[in-house]
Parts: C-alpha cells; sequence; structure tokens
C-alpha cells in the first residue's frame, strides 16, 4: 500500500530493526508464470520456477505476491507461493487464487501426508517438531483449498506450509475463516489470499525437537476481489487462541495488517487510487458471513 510505502523509512528507524520491506524482483518471472497457471484454469504440469525464461501474458501480475521480509526466501509450489522465515521455521505467507472453477470440481482425497520439505534450502520443520507439543499442525494454504488437484493438495501438508496453532483455534474459528472464504470465492468467482502468521510479535514460545518451531500470537488472512461490480478488500487478524465471538468482529483494513506484519500487500498491482480505496477501506457487510457456521464452532468446534 502507499501509506506504508510513504512511511516505511520511519518506520524502520523507530521498530529498531523490525520487519523491512524487501523486493521480490527475482521472483518476477516465476510469480508471472504462476499466476497464468491459475487464471487460464489449465491442467498444465507445474512450471519449473528456476528454468522458466518466457514472459506471461498477465504482465503486472507478479505483484499480486506480497514484498518478502529480509532474510526469508519465497518458493513456488504448483498452485501456491510462500515466503520461508528460516528464523521462526515457518512461511511469513503464503499467497495464492481461489477461484469458483476450481472449488466446484471434483475433491481429491485428503491423505495426511505431512512431511519435511526438500526444497526449503535451509531446511524446514519435521512433523517431530510437532509432536507432543500440544498444538495442532496448522495448514496457511488449506488442503481444502486445493482439493481440485491431487499435487496441489499433497503440497499442502509440506511442513513449509504449516505453523503451530492451538487446537481450538485451527478447528475452531480458523476453520470457519477457511471454510467462508471457500464460500465467498464461489459468490464472487475469484479471490487473491494471503495468509499468515503475525511474526512481528513476540512468539507465545517455542516448540520443536530438531528445530525451534516459533508459536505465533496471532494470525491474518487478507482477502481481495477485484471482478466488478465491487472491487474489495477485507482482513482478518486473530489471536491464536479459542474464540466464541462471531468472526465479523475481526475483520479489519489491508492498510492495517500492513501496518501489523509489515508485509506490503499487492504493491503496484493495482493503480494507485484503487489500491488506497481497498486497502485503506473494507465493508463487512459485503461479505456474507454465516450464523451457521457460527453456531456449529462455538458448540462443537471449540470443544
Amino acid at each position: 500500500m502507499a501509506k506504508l510505502r510513504r512511511n516505511h523509512a520511519n518506520q524502520s528507524k523507530q521498530s529498531g530493526g523490525m520487519i523491512a520491506r524487501v523486493g521480490i524482483f527475482g521472483a518476477i518471472i516465476g510469480g508471472l508464470y504462476f499466476l497464468f497457471n491459475f487464471f487460464s484454469g489449465s491442467d498444465a504440469p507445474a512450471i519449473d520456477w528456476a528454468t522458466e525464461e518466457e514472459p506471461s501474458a498477465y504482465a503486472g501480475e507478479e505483484h499480486f505476491l506480497p514484498s518478502s521480509i529480509r532474510g526469508s526466501e519465497i518458493y513456488y509450489y504448483k498452485d501456491y507461493a510462500i515466503s520461508y522465515n528460516e528464523d521462526f521455521e515457518q512461511a511469513d505467507w503464503v499467497a495464492y487464487i481461489l477461484t469458483r472453477e476450481n472449488l466446484t470440481k471434483p475433491w481429491s482425497e485428503r491423505i495426511d501426508n505431512f512431511r519435511p520439505d526438500p526444497a526449503i534450502s535451509s531446511g524446514s520443520a519435521t512433523p517431530n517438531d510437532y509432536r507432543g507439543s500440544g498444538y495442532d499442525r496448522g495448514h496457511m494454504v488449506p488442503a481444502a483449498d486445493m482439493a481440485y488437484d491431487p499435487e496441489a493438495m499433497d503440497e499442502t501438508f509440506l511442513m513449509s506450509n504449516i505453523s503451530p496453532q492451538s487446537r481450538n483455534f485451527n478447528q475452531g474459528i480458523w476453520r470457519e475463516l477457511e471454510e467462508l472464504t471457500r464460500d465467498w470465492a464461489k459468490k464472487f468467482g475469484r479471490l487473491y489470499v494471503v495468509s499468515g502468521p503475525v511474526l512481528s510479535q513476540e512468539p507465545k514460545g517455542y516448540i520443536g525437537k530438531d528445530n525451534d518451531v516459533a508459536v505465533p500470537v496471532a494470525y491474518f488472512k487478507v482477502l481481495l476481489d477485484l471482478d466488478e461490480p465491487e472491487q474489495k478488500g477485507i482482513a482478518f487478524v486473530l489471536d491464536n487462541e479459542v474464540n466464541y465471538e462471531p468472526l465479523y468482529k475481526f475483520t479489519t483494513s489491508i492498510d492495517a495488517v500492513e501496518e501489523l506484519t509489515g508485509i506490503d500487500f499487492f504493491e503496484d498491482f493495482m493503480p494507485a487510487e484503487l489500491e488506497s480505496e481497498i486497502e485503506g477501506n473494507y465493508n463487512k457487510d459485503l461479505w456474507p458471513f454465516s450464523k451457521r457456521k457460527f453456531d456449529l464452532r462455538v458448540e462443537k468446534w471449540n470443544r
């Protein structure tokens, strides 16, 4: 957002080395192809991001990906991308496009194949890090969001896509938000989705037998709908704990999440005026919430 970029220098001085925005120019070509596959809806095989050289037809779409955190590396998978932070042994963010077309395809069978991610140059967290910790292996890209493709779904079980979540949070309000996001994608046709832990705040603690995995205090989800007639965005910040309040109470602006995390979402992705309007404002009435899902969470999922 423009506001974050204007205040970036001052924020860096005031935070004493807190999260800084780093350009991801090196990921541009890969990002173009990543998004081309999403928009085309094709069943083409995964692209070799390291060797691809031809530009995509979707000029400018590379800026869908957020800014990277200093010291983090960006990795590309079949249908999503992540910025992996070795210091916390989890992703700063995950980004993908969720479409009505993909969500209405037959679902693949879910196989809980949690495993280390061999692509992470520094080594990812492992399933062993979570054993006996009392925390769930929480997906940042939900398996159900990729259920239209067996390979894409299987990749969501890589430990680079996992973060330690309180059980009643993961199976409660986080689940509700994931399900609503799919409902909204079906309703609106296509959503740009960015999710991740709030790593700018002191972690609740650390778990791990093979690695030191930070337990985030909170998580965010940012949603963008650029389809006419109602171009809009909304964001959520949720504490990593059981929650009995309605989900709409935790809505906020994309700008607010940028201020909290130091991550610049949708940089140069939209005309400046549209970016300012969408990221600085939100109308929760444009995003229908579900009383039924809320009741399920309170009465069953939280228990």
